[in-house]
């Protein structure tokens, strides 16, 4: 109880195909703790995937991710790699709801099956991936921890309302989560329920010998207890010692004490030294796996890079610690804090939960092409730390928030259609930098409002380009993990597993909608077959409800021809094939051209001649789709 912890069954998801009937039995699972003080613990639990050649995700939150486990190698009890009809994930941070999926693909095993499990109560076994073995073991349901609170309320912010106060027992304390909340504890030297009054009793440390040592005489007191010698005795580190004999001389117990003391010490200060070399031999060996010798040679070779490779202590430094009020933003796989170095820079410091085992020796080489980048609509990367387990990557900061929190935000403030085209246009030239200047070419893999940061003028950066080399993206690889956000998911990826340039180009295209409409890409507050703004911006188009769907804010007469032109922008990028689909490049230049007869100053003088302009704009870009 005084832990947080809860533990429940949850419904195993399956996906069984009947040959002989052709039927397939397919039992998804919605999981929903929304509103309740229950969340979803990621430390001890794990998503587990079934089969082989199983593409089965689950949508957490608003993030998608999943892997596919192969049958390329013998099974072996125990052993969940991906390479032999088991692949496991860690759970992200955070997690209120997940709903299951199976996608069609090349199935070879007769039932799949994913699920969310308690880490310790899974052991792969060699008949679950060919037979209903692993259904049937667990009978269907898996044991799943949860985390939970008493609200969201702060102990400070409780305090202050004292008849729902919960901490009410007379020697109890409030604990804060670091995910919001607070939770009720007994305080030292008591035990029991925290939760009712007089709960907390005082433990018998006397009674407990093993826990609480006394060679002496043992006296408990209230939280605590005291242990003193019996007479003819002396403590020593805090054992009671007999003297050798009465009357025993008193200086050469002082001299052996002192010299116990100095032993101590010394020994004390040898570890202090081991355990300082051993650390830092474990930061070498982080810095080796992570491919940090291979970029130092790199960095020697290439004149006037200003990329940094930082320490972890500078960067502990640089945010307090990491603090947790220093926190940007938080999501499945990273928080990112903000960071201020020596000399008052400032800068925005990502520290990621998980990298790709496979691509380990290579990262730091590829982090060093990714800060070669040099577009003035990308957020620079400045540098990273390779000496920790999990790298962390530095960047520039920009201090306006994200294009998601200025359309979203609560107060609704104005935003003229040519702030938004502008927002549109810096990013789509950004991505069409990394599409087709970049060297090697660059997939962004996550495009969102908000990973599109705005600087001090409100210029669009795009953020976390690359990111997906943190994660393995090549289908020959043990298992493909598939992460995105839902609603910019190009559905030709989660059929294929293959992300391409194409599948930037749809989720531009629904930041763009998000600049039209002002509407969230996925809700989950409305009908199911709503949530999508895809969907609904696409079934608009075809109804020709457009008008219904856009921001009453920039629906005027001068911007109409404008919004259908967006719109229909919008539209191609979100083909179902993606070779229907523009290029990132086509994209930027058709925003451009708007952008240029918008800022006409004859445009309102001259319609006909601005309604031309439009319709040339219109068939070249169509023109270049057809062409690709």
């Amino acid at each position: 109880m005084e832990d947080g912890k809860a533990w429940m069954k949850m419904n195993i998801s399956k996906n069984c195909y009947d040959q002989s009937m052709g039927i397939t039995d397919d039992n998804r699972t919605s999981v929903d703790f929304s509103g309740s003080p229950f969340w979803i613990s990621e430390k001890d639990n794990n998503i587990i995937v079934i089969g082989c050649e199983t593409f089965a995700y689950m949508q957490i939150n608003n993030v998608l991710t999943g892997c596919v486990p192969t049958c390329k190698n013998v099974p072996k009890n125990g052993i969940c790699s991906g390479e032999a009809g088991c692949c496991k994930l860690d759970f992200p941070n955070g997690t209120w709801y997940y709903n299951t999926y199976f996608s069609k693909r090349n199935n070879s095993s007769p039932c799949s099956y994913i699920t969310v499990m308690q880490t310790t109560s899974f052991d792969f076994n060699i008949n679950y991936f060919n037979s209903t073995t692993f259904y049937n073991t667990y009978n269907g349901l898996a044991s799943v921890s949860l985390d939970w609170i008493i609200t969201m309320d702060s102990c400070e912010q409780a305090k202050r309302n004292i008849t729902l106060y919960a901490c009410i027992s007379g020697k109890s304390r409030c604990i804060d989560d670091p995910k919001g909340g607070y939770r009720c504890k007994c305080s030292d030297g008591y035990e029991g329920n925290p939760y009712i009054n007089d709960g907390c009793k005082d433990i018998n440390e006397c009674l407990d010998n093993a826990t609480y040592p006394c060679t002496g005489i043992c006296e408990n007191t209230l939280g605590n207890f005291t242990c003193s010698c019996y007479p003819g005795n002396y403590m020593m580190n805090g054992v009671c010692m007999p003297n050798q004999k009465p009357g025993f001389p008193r200086n050469p117990v002082i001299g052996a004490s002192a010299g116990v003391v100095v032993l101590v010490i010394t020994i004390t200060y040898a570890c202090f030294i081991r355990e300082k070399r051993k650390l830092q031999h474990i930061k070498q060996q982080y810095f080796r796996q992570h491919g940090g010798m291979l970029l130092f040679e790199e960095m020697k070779s290439q004149q006037g890079i200003s990329f940094k490779i930082f320490s972890e202590e500078e960067l502990q430094q640089a945010t307090n610690k990491f603090d947790k009020h220093q926190i940007l933003g938080q999501g499945g796989n990273a928080t990112v804090y903000k960071g201020l170095l020596k000399g008052n820079m400032e800068i925005a410091v990502k520290k990621c939960m998980t990298i790709d085992m496979k691509q380990k020796k290579e990262f730091g080489k590829e982090l060093l092409i990714l800060s070669q980048i040099n577009h003035r609509n990308i957020v620079k990367l400045l540098g990273c730390c390779l000496e920790v387990e999990v790298p962390m990557l530095v960047y520039e900061f920009i201090p306006n928030g994200t294009v998601f929190s200025l359309i979203h935000s609560s107060h609704n403030e104005h935003i003229s259609l040519q702030t938004r085209l502008r927002i549109a246009h810096e990013s789509a030239e950004a991505l069409a930098y990394l599409h087709s200047w970049a060297s090697p070419p660059i997939l962004h893999g996550d495009v969102k409002s908000s990973n599109i940061l705005l600087d001090k003028e409100y210029a669009a950066k795009v953020s976390d380009f690359g990111a997906s080399i943190l994660a393995p993206t090549d289908e020959s690889q043990f298992v493909t993990l598939v992460q995105g956000t839902c609603g910019y998911l190009d559905p030709e990826y989660m059929q294929t597993c293959q992300l391409t340039d194409k599948s930037d180009v749809y989720s531009f295209g629904v930041v763009l909608l998000e600049l039209l409409t002002r509407k969230k890409a996925f809700n989950l507050q409305r009908p199911e077959d709503e949530r999508s703004l895809s969907m609904r911006f696409l079934l608009a188009m075809k109804d020709n409800r457009l008008l219904d769907i856009l921001d009453d804010q920039i629906m005027t007469d001068e911007n109409l021809e404008f919004l259908e032109e967006v719109s229909e922008l919008a539209k191609q990028c979100l083909e179902m094939c993606g070779e229907n689909r523009p290029s990132m490049k086509e994209v930027a230049e058709k925003l451009d051209g708007l952008r240029k007869v918008m800022q006409h100053p004859w445009a309102q003088q001259n319609p006909e001649e601005m309604e031309s302009l439009l319709k040339h704009s219109s068939n070249n870009i169509n023109l270049m789709v057809e062409n690709t």
